[in-house]
């Protein structure tokens, strides 16, 4: 399950699952508030509406067409599979997901996460800058030293979102 984490300011005001926190921010009041999913980092917008209206398209499957470019050699293989192109492509992946990331695919989902998450929230903050060279270096110690001044909050989830990403 997608777990998030809501900030009013510099305040991290909730962490947890998605419909968690939007049930909490329903309560509240979403006003000011920025939302991030903590797997990506990225700003998110959750739907805050009492009564969120159905969704369109397959919501059971929760299919969402999307084009797909490959060479026409890609194309003959995915034809003569069994199942046709979309249920090939769906156990590829499938198969891709369950494998278990590498360290360096472990590292840049964290440095990314934190890029994201700092971008939105902290772009104006002294040295932002030196903190993203220090992050993407992987030094963890020029990234905690860049951030010590910041609001605690957006440091401390600055600092979860990078523990993957950095070294000592």
């Amino acid at each position: 399950m997608t777990t998030v984490t809501a900030f009013h300011g510099p305040r991290r005001i909730a962490t947890g699952p998605a419909p968690e926190v939007a049930a909490l921010l329903r309560v509240q009041g979403g006003d000011g508030v920025l939302v991030f999913d903590d797997a990506s980092g990225k700003q998110i917008d959750l739907d805050l509406r009492p009564d969120a209206p159905p969704a369109r398209g397959r919501p059971k499957l929760g299919v969402t067409a999307r084009e797909v470019t490959l060479l026409p050699r890609q194309w003959d293989w995915l034809a003569a599979q069994p199942g046709g192109a979309s249920a090939t492509l769906r156990r590829l992946i499938e198969a891709a997901r369950q494998a278990p990331p590498s360290a360096q695919e472990l590292q840049k989902a964290a440095r990314t996460a934190a890029y994201h998450f700092l971008h939105a929230i902290a772009g104006d903050f002294a040295g932002y800058e030196a903190a993203l060279r220090a992050l993407f270096a992987g030094d963890a110690t020029g990234f905690a030293a860049q951030i010590a001044g910041w609001p605690e909050d957006i440091r401390d989830h600055a600092l979860h979102l990078a523990k993957d990403g950095l070294t000592a």
